[in-house]
């Protein structure tokens, strides 16, 4: 008969690491406190999951997010392992039934995040419980400094206190040595063993490509290359714009973001993990649960936020230890944007005050009140009230719930659907018989493709802004269309949940965490600057470059990444250049663009020889910009 540590070793992909993990889990059921820095892909799951299995008592695993929960959870249930998370979907009944199982049943791991440990309810009932091991998954969230600070870790201690006798993990994939010392700090787990691997990936070859046409050397990159692709970027609307951008040239892809739904991510998902699509275009939102071993290579089209996130998702190309590519597609413009779009974007704390301040007046709270009740919370129409900036709204609401003064639950977004019952010429004879939806059906028709196939997720509050009315109004227009059988209309509040979690008092609460505020914001800017930094070096190799912001020395060239190659790559000649890019005239006209597409040349040299081909006449640009060779 299989036993789960049988059912869990079919999932020790990656021999590179089998080593380290099977020392680390000998630490663990040594009753050994460990902190575990594993690169992407290491496995560190299987860290506390194994030993988890064999030790007699509960596994409490702390992590920051909920779909990251929900994932882990699903994948234990996966290979019939009993495992509960601790959500805001579960009333107190369901809490109670959670512990009860915990305790009396036979339920192995229990998930929460940092927040849900401060109540006082859920610590009396871990109390009450005989726990083996605790694991604080993305340990690097205890640390000021690491790329993902959350002041809520900093109150994980308490289950030292609740736990004095379970043996503890703290587990990342990035942190530099300070953050190192301040997870042991911080956990106080002094004496603690440190695994740690290297960064180094001999079989990932590290590439800045500086190009005035991304999507032009994008589809360049994808046409050569075998196996599965990451391309990712750092707008939900860019996702679907490159993704249809991909299929119209041929290449089958998909897209993936936060704001789908699960629906829509999970067919997303699936579709890629099946080699149906191939290309994933998705923001840093897909990242959990990827294990997928033939990725080939990822491709960042926008400058990524810190090189504590790039390095993750550029380690999820080559797992197989076959050879893959880490590919930023960049230029000057591209950034500047970066820049510019930080410093408009970023949350200063005169502004984390505005936005608290009329997040009271928005839900009436009074000076001195701690309402208990979720709130339904729409960003878009709260911004429109208030005339602010969606982004900059979005990361003070953030830093808010970072500092523990809202809660946001962003998973109770559910979408309006629509789709239309009738002909498109019935609708038109409608539309003339009913003048005061004819608007409205119009822009529904110009906005929403395959509304008549299937069933589209719709925007109320979006439609409302173009026709210069109230949301209210759009409603009650779908619901007559919805009861005149014209249309099928599932109406759903497109908003999250938010809840305050302290009493209203507008100066001192966020005054109390200005400091936190300009220190985060401040440590943001340096780690934009590192990656811009690393972008524009081109004169050290990329791996020494990556290894020594993570604080390994290397002194040996990689010899792979574009910097080392063009060390030992001789320069090509002008004239070597300007003989294929006649030989490409031979058979068609070109522009430079469709040129740089077909020649594995940089922009510039193709530029120059281009330049020195008009120059000598050999060559002339025809209306439609389009080179024509001169015979």
């Amino acid at each position: 008969m299989s036993t789960p540590l049988d059912i869990l070793k079919k999932y020790w992909k990656y021999p590179k690491f089998r080593d380290t993990q099977e020392e680390i889990i000998e630490a663990v059921l040594g009753a050994t406190n460990t902190i575990v820095l594993l690169p992407t892909g290491g496995g560190k799951s299987l860290c506390y999951q194994i030993p988890a299995l064999l030790s007699d008592g509960v596994c409490i695993v702390v992590s920051p997010l909920i779909a990251l929960i929900q994932d882990q959870v699903n994948s234990l249930k996966e290979k019939n392992i009993k495992a509960i998370a601790l959500t805001s979907q579960l009333n107190q009944d369901d809490v109670i039934l959670a512990f009860d199982n915990l305790q009396f049943g036979d339920f192995k791991f229990l998930y929460l995040s940092p927040e849900k440990l401060q109540s006082p309810f859920i610590q009396e009932k871990i109390k009450q419980l005989k726990v083996s091991i605790i694991a604080i998954d993305e340990a690097h969230c205890i640390s000021e400094w690491g790329h993902d600070f959350r002041p809520s870790y900093l109150q994980l201690k308490i289950l030292r206190e609740l736990q004095p006798n379970a043996t503890f993990m703290a587990l990342t994939a990035t942190a530099t040595q300070k953050v190192l010392e301040d997870i042991q700090q911080n956990l106080e787990i002094d004496g603690a063993v440190i695994f740690k691997k290297s960064f180094q990936r001999s079989n990932l070859n590290y590439h800045v490509i500086t190009t005035e046409n991304i999507y032009g050397k994008m589809l360049q990159i994808v046409g050569k290359i075998g196996g599965s692709v990451i391309i990712y970027t750092n707008s939900r609307k860019q996702t679907k714009e490159v993704s249809k951008f991909l299929i119209k040239n041929n290449f089958k892809s998909s897209y993936y973001h936060a704001g789908l739904s699960t629906n829509e991510k999970n067919t997303s998902f699936n579709n890629w993990m099946q080699n149906e699509t191939p290309i994933m275009v998705a923001t840093n939102a897909f990242g959990m649960g990827i294990d997928k071993p033939d990725v080939r290579v990822v491709i960042h089209i926008n400058t990524p936020n810190s090189l504590e996130n790039f390095i993750q998702e550029a380690g999820r190309a080559g797992r197989d230890e076959e050879m893959a590519y880490s590919i930023i597609l960049t230029n000057k413009s591209n950034l500047f944007d970066t820049t510019n779009k930080f410093k408009t974007n970023l949350a200063s704390t005169k502004f984390v005050k505005t936005v608290y301040n009329h997040l009271n007046q928005y839900y009436s709270i009074a000076f001195g009140e701690l309402p208990t009740q979720l709130f339904n919370f729409s960003i878009q129409e709260f911004c429109f009230l208030y005339k602010l900036k969606l982004l900059q709204t979005y990361n003070a609401i953030k830093t808010l719930e970072r500092e523990n003064i809202v809660s946001l639950d962003e998973n109770y977004s559910k979408k309006s659907t629509l789709k239309f019952l009738i002909s498109n010429k019935q609708i038109f004879d409608y539309s003339n018989n009913h003048p005061s939806k004819s608007e409205l059906i119009q822009l529904i028709l110009r906005s929403y493709g395959g509304i008549f196939d299937h069933y589209t997720i719709i925007n109320e509050f979006s439609l409302s802004k173009k026709l210069n009315c109230s949301k209210k109004e759009i409603v009650k227009h779908l619901n007559d269309l919805h009861s005149n059988s014209i249309v099928n209309y599932s109406y759903a509040n497109t908003t999250s949940k938010l809840s305050f979690l302290v009493t209203r008092d507008d100066n001192y609460t966020i005054n109390s965490i200005s400091k936190n505020i300009e220190q985060q914001n401040n440590l943001k800017l340096k780690k934009m600057e590192a990656v811009i930094s690393y972008i524009q070096n081109t004169k050290t190799c990329r791996n020494i470059q990556l290894l020594s912001y993570f604080n390994e020395r290397i002194t040996e060239d990689c010899g792979s990444c574009d910097i080392c190659k063009a060390k030992i790559k001789p320069k090509n000649s002008i004239e070597i250049i300007s003989n294929d890019i006649l030989n490409l005239l031979n058979e068609k006209l070109l522009s430079s663009q469709e040129i740089t597409m077909l020649l594995n040349y940089s922009d510039s040299e193709i530029l120059n020889s281009l330049k020195n081909l008009l120059e000598k006449n050999k060559i002339t640009i025809t209306s439609q910009n389009k080179f024509k060779r001169n015979f």
